[in-house]
């Protein structure tokens, strides 16, 4: 009996111990951890420029959550990115993936890749690793694989090919304009077959347009004089362009601005390079006034102090697209960490096919709402068409975004 008693009491001491040796130990696993989140873009090659300004926005998102105590139901978990270099073509984004998801098995969800020729690429890796995916990406492709992992807030392509040419001619009829001769250039990415090959199938049919000209390229161009000269001889009324980077960009507006087109020729192109700052630096003022992009994000009413901070910290021009994009992922993201309170892709996953908000980091997206269909598209993601006007690109579509009206080249 005494035996057995002795014997129960060392046991009940060393439960004590145990238990304190637990108590002291719990501080330091309640102590604020890292949580990672993982960034595969462009940040070399011809489309760098996007990917550069897209860590700008979740470097600066970052920064706010951390600055204001970080994942509260985490402890005060501080948010960590994880960058990695897609480079310049769809394989070297694959191996970016690879990669970036091998080195760092603990990411709880990844940005990418901006291009969605290299977005396709590198969600083929991360669905199998089961890692959520936020993108805008236009590529209908990407939404229509059956991937359970990949979340996309952009309007598709095809969305935007529907919608922007009868906005288009809206603005047009509005100055007593009826274009009826539509010019087509576009490279063969993704993103830009998605929005061009709906224009040729009916879009423009329907709506009573004539295709005049129809130029396909593979980026990047070593010059668009042979792509551009035959507009003079079309007699094309607007000009329909799906680049994909900053550099084609200056080509194809330096060949409009030699042929003299440039000015009197109204022309879109598809996509946020072509409002980058760069864009005006390297071709001048005259040469890009008037010129439209169609985008599906740009900082809309309510977010004047955030692009007033993100200048003051980049030194950057403008907050676009790119930029907004990124920083409203970050958002989203520490909005589900914080209601789960659980750093895990299951949780991440599970927050983005159950969400509909339309406060807090919805207010970065046109429309408001954040909220997934069973493919894994934003519900209700919408098109802003922006224009250069002296030397700054402003929204004139649609009414309720827009800043400034349209002029519509003479």
């Amino acid at each position: 009996m005494t035996g057995t008693t002795t014997i129960g009491r060392r046991a009940a001491l060393g439960l004590g111990l145990a238990s304190g040796a637990a108590a002291i130990a719990r501080p330091a696993r309640a102590a604020p951890r890292v949580v990672k989140i993982g960034m595969l873009m462009p940040f070399s090659g011809p489309w760098a420029r996007e990917g550069i300004l897209e860590r700008m926005g979740a470097e600066m998102a970052i920064a706010d959550v951390n600055a204001a105590g970080g994942i509260k139901s985490l402890g005060g978990a501080k948010l960590v990115l994880v960058p990695y270099d897609t480079q310049d073509s769809a394989e070297k984004a694959k191996d970016g993936a690879t990669r970036m998801i091998a080195d760092h098995p603990d990411l709880v969800a990844a940005l990418g890749c901006w291009l969605s020729t290299f977005t396709l690429a590198a969600t083929e890796v991360s669905e199998r690793a089961k890692l959520p995916w936020l993108t805008h990406g236009y590529s209908d492709a990407i939404t229509s694989r059956g991937f359970r992992y990949v979340f996309d807030t952009s309007a598709p392509a095809s969305y935007q090919a529907a919608h922007t040419v009868p906005a288009l001619l809206a603005m047009a009829h509005a100055v007593g304009k009826h274009p009826t001769r539509v010019a087509l250039i576009g490279d063969n990415t993704a993103a830009s077959v998605s929005f061009t090959k709906p224009l040729r199938d009916h879009v423009l049919k329907d709506l009573g347009l004539k295709l005049v000209l129809d130029e396909t390229y593979t980026p990047p161009l070593a010059d668009a004089s042979g792509l551009v000269q035959p507009l003079r001889a079309a007699h094309a009324d607007l000009l329909l362009l799906a680049s994909s980077n900053v550099p084609d960009d200056k080509l194809l507006l330096d060949a409009l601005h030699e042929f003299g087109l440039s000015a009197h020729l109204p022309a879109l192109t598809e996509g946020g390079h072509m409002v980058a700052p760069e864009v005006v630096r390297t071709t001048g003022r005259d040469i890009v006034q008037g010129m439209m992009a169609v985008v599906t994000n740009w900082p809309g009413p309510g977010t004047g102090p955030l692009v007033e901070r993100f200048k003051r910290r980049t030194k950057e021009a403008w907050m676009g697209q790119e930029s907004i994009f990124a920083y409203g992922h970050i958002m989203l993201l520490r909005q589900l960490l914080e209601q789960a309170g659980a750093a895990t892709r299951p949780a991440i996953e599970h927050g983005l096919r159950t969400i509909d908000i339309t406060d807090g980091p919805a207010m970065y997206f046109p429309g408001h709402r954040l909220q997934f269909d069973a493919h894994g598209l934003r519900v209700g993601a919408t098109l802003v068409i922006v224009q250069w006007q002296n030397g700054a690109p402003v929204a004139v579509y649609p009414p309720d975004t827009a800043t400034a009206k349209p002029i519509w080249a003479e």
